[in-house]
């Protein structure tokens, strides 16, 4: 039997762009394409310093505490400065917003462009120094018409985003990714120094077998999540139960359910009457995420990507994943 002689033909994230790009023919600018390739290019950056973390001391605090509150990280720093250097020098963004800045970045004139990024740049790094999959979330708006960027052109619905993706850092560097045209995988070829596709179109199962939830929470939840968890835990008949799988990481879970199926929640509760998760770039992204690979994202009342925001660091409840098990967990909302 003969070895199966490698693929000439690769995908590579950007190749993948600018097939997107030449699809929409003479309505395309490009600046899209040119602000998405900044963004792999940071998550380059990002996936290289984690490797090195710890050989280079990025682990550890950095002494500061950041607008939620959370001791700042040396990486989460660092991170977030690459995000910012790269979006504001690819001359394609006017408003930036970081889960690490209390205020909204307004670019300068002379480097503003049509779009709007929203992010956080090291998600799950309480996790960084036990060596645990970290990822950076990011969501994109386009500039609202006759604008020339404000606070309001990031204040719009979740269905509002024109992109939105994560890259996961970990034994290997996931970068996922929707334009509204369904979603992508790529994976980091660190010989070539390129995203390859080796994901394409991502389908969520309709059904899982895996829940992930913080049950160290599950004094403080409330009714129906109660009444969800041990539907699946505790099923009538002869239903096998659903297996636990939680990480801590937001972009590893998602990961795993987008893959896998099954459902993540991060619910409010009565310690957290909002939730925990932010809503402007942690549930926008993975909301849209979940909707184009064929999942539901909700609060427990109402769509997520129909929620009008008020304030950039706004939180709300998060449950996602497939069609069938979060359709099973709103039915415990509406019979509460």
């Amino acid at each position: 039997m003969t070895d199966e002689m490698p693929s000439t033909d690769l995908i590579t994230l950007t190749r993948h762009i600018l097939a997107d790009q030449f699809r929409l023919g003479a309505t395309a600018t490009g600046d899209l394409t040119m602000l998405l390739n900044a963004i792999q290019v940071t998550s380059k950056f990002i996936a290289l310093n984690v490797r090195k973390a710890r050989l280079i001391n990025l682990v550890g605090l950095a002494g500061e505490t950041n607008v939620q509150g959370e001791e700042q990280k040396k990486l989460d720093v660092l991170s977030n400065d690459i995000m910012v250097n790269a979006l504001r020098a690819s001359g394609k963004t006017s408003v930036l917003v970081s889960e690490e800045i209390d205020e909204a970045i307004m670019i300068e004139p002379r480097l503003r462009g049509k779009y709007c990024v929203v992010f956080d740049p090291l998600d799950g790094s309480s996790n960084i120094d036990a060596g645990v999959n970290v990822g950076t979330i990011f969501g994109v708006y386009k500039v609202t018409e006759g604008s020339e960027g404000s606070l309001k052109d990031v204040l719009q619905p979740g269905h509002a985003m024109v992109a939105a993706g994560y890259t996961m850092y970990g034994s290997s560097a996931n970068l996922v990714l929707t334009t509204g045209q369904g979603v992508n995988g790529y994976t980091l070829d660190n010989a070539l120094g390129e995203f390859i596709l080796t994901h394409p179109d991502i389908k969520i199962p309709a059904r899982g077998k895996i829940y992930s939830f913080n049950e160290g929470n599950s004094k403080y939840f409330n009714p129906p999540v109660v009444k969800y968890l041990e539907s699946i835990k505790f099923p009538a008949g002869d239903k096998a139960p659903y297996s636990a799988r939680y990480i801590g990481s937001m972009v590893a879970d998602v990961h795993r359910t987008l893959l896998y199926g099954g459902i993540f929640g991060y619910p409010d509760d009565k310690k957290s009457k909002k939730g925990k998760l932010r809503l402007l770039y942690e549930a926008f992204p993975m909301a849209m995420l979940t909707e184009q690979a064929g999942g539901i994202a909700t609060t427990g009342t109402q769509r997520i990507l129909d929620i009008v925001p008020t304030d950039i660091h706004e939180r709300c409840p998060v449950f996602l994943g497939s069609k069938n098990d979060v359709e099973d967990l709103l039915a415990c909302y509406k019979s509460s």
